[in-house]
């Protein structure tokens, strides 16, 4: 189901009131009474629907409207990510290639070589797959320097996601330039400009920093049984662990090479619809790379080192069991925040703030925090405040920096301070070890900064190119 339409909704007010009222339950179900999330959110979704007047036929695909997309794309990613992180952890690979990190940067650096890798390997890739690609290694460098945890991990995870938020080929930042129009190379360049500062100050300064107020401990989510481990381990070359972890970079590099060289083309139809085109860009499509990788990771760390087929086959399967809660609690997130979009909370606040007559990129940037924190999805957030404000843009007169300014600061609203409707917040939470305060406490302060900080840019570009121009 695309869409869905409830047959009557409440005005904005009740939305609101219903939408705090939900959150604020939730967050007592599992604090204070220690109520699974899985279990929470979908008892939450069920009563938030009902309370929202879905009919009873409507019920279910309501629930389903955000837990089935949410739970499919997830999946696969994570599920195939295990797997390569569980050969990776018990080839050896992980604390093999960690040793070989820090005896370069040594112990004090090592938070940081680690998020300036996941800054690097997230211009290609998505947020979920990068951060799972690198958990095994997170967990690796985090238990030979030993100390908090969180202080090597968030910058990292904020490396992923300041990527994902503010730099095309992501689809948030694309699909924003499209809507208001806005020239994507220049989103590109001045896109750098906002996340590189977002995600030193952000990710590495208060990231680490942050991290070592809180003592949590090296999650055990990749780690197997004594049993299940024996006789894998082959300590491979750091050469080929690198390889490993390159090789979906390359293949999803790919795909988005192609999808960006078929917009310089004539007829970009044409040209996507070759064989040879459409070969590679399934081969990068991220499933598929992972998929590749991980039937590689078998080959040359379990067949090609001489280890049974059973044994490559049960270390694989051993990294399924442990994902499951973390798989389920994302889609239960996807679940509660698509229950929220299905009640228009999030167009009918935007509407709302629209008419109040905000100078353009301020309006731009609190459009789609609201929208953000109301129903969860960053790309749903920066989609409809773009929409909602492409009709101002085009009726003033601004130029092509400025236009591109205010891409990034929507983009910037859309990622502030991340909660419990967004499927992003459970999945670092589940990731991480963290419990729900300790999650609202790091990633949704981090998350607000990074907003914030990403505007303040933006704005400061939007005004010396108006400065400029004028």
């Amino acid at each position: 189901m695309d869409e869905l339409t409830l047959s009557w909704q409440l005005g904005t007010a009740g939305l609101l009131a219903l939408a705090v009222a939900a959150i604020g339950l939730l967050l007592v179900l599992i604090m204070v009474f220690k109520v699974h999330a899985f279990i929470a959110l979908m008892a939450i979704s069920v009563l938030t629907a009902v309370a929202a007047g879905i009919p009873p036929d409507q019920l279910v695909d309501a629930l389903e409207y955000g837990f089935n997309p949410t739970l499919g794309s997830v999946m696969l990613l994570v599920a195939l990510g295990a797997m390569l992180g569980r050969m990776i952890e018990t080839s050896g690979g992980a604390r093999v290639l960690a040793d070989r990190m820090i005896a370069i940067f040594g112990e004090r650096r090592a938070g940081f070589a680690l998020s300036l890798t996941s800054l690097l390997m997230g211009f290609p890739i998505f947020f979920d797959a990068g951060l799972v690609v690198m958990m095994p290694i997170i967990y690796a460098v985090a238990r030979r320097v030993g100390g908090s945890f969180l202080s090597i991990a968030l910058p990292s995870a904020i490396a992923f996601s300041t990527m994902h938020i503010f730099l095309p080929p992501h689809p948030g930042p694309v699909s924003a330039s499209a809507i208001y129009g806005a020239d994507v190379g220049l989103v590109l360049l001045l896109g750098l400009v906002v996340a590189i500062p977002v995600w030193y100050v952000v990710g590495v300064l208060l990231g680490g920093r942050l991290g070592r107020r809180f003592d949590v401990p090296v999650p055990t989510l990749l780690d197997g049984t004594r049993s299940e481990d024996e006789g894998f381990e082959s300590n491979p070359s750091v050469g080929r662990v690198l390889a490993l972890l390159l090789l979906p970079l390359l293949l999803i590099l790919l795909n988005t090479g192609l999808n960006m060289a078929s917009a310089m083309q004539p007829d970009r139809e044409a040209f996507l619809a070759q064989p040879w085109v459409a070969t590679l860009r399934t081969l990068g499509e991220t499933p598929i790379a992972l998929l590749i990788t991980v039937v590689v990771s078998m080959a040359v760390l379990g067949w090609g080192m001489g280890k049974p087929g059973t044994l490559v086959e049960k270390i694989a399967d051993s990294a399924l069991g442990p994902i499951c809660s973390v798989v389920l609690v994302t889609g239960a997130g996807g679940m509660f925040g698509g229950v929220l979009r299905a009640t228009g909370i999030g167009d009918a606040l935007a509407e709302s703030l629209n008419g109040i007559g905000l100078p353009v990129i301020v309006a731009a940037y609190l459009i789609a925090q609201l929208v953000r924190l109301a129903q969860g999805s960053a790309t749903v957030a920066l989609t409809t405040a773009a929409s909602l404000m492409s009709a101002v843009v085009a009726a003033g007169s601004y130029n092509t920096v400025e236009i591109a300014a205010i891409v990034l600061a929507t983009a910037a609203g859309s990622v502030g301070f991340s909660h419990v409707n967004d499927s992003g917040f459970w999945l670092v939470s589940r990731f991480f070890g963290l419990d729900m305060k300790q999650t609202l406490a790091t990633w949704t302060l981090l998350q607000g900064a990074m907003g914030l900080l990403g505007f303040a840019i933006s704005a400061v570009i939007f005004v010396l190119a108006g400065g400029l121009a004028g």
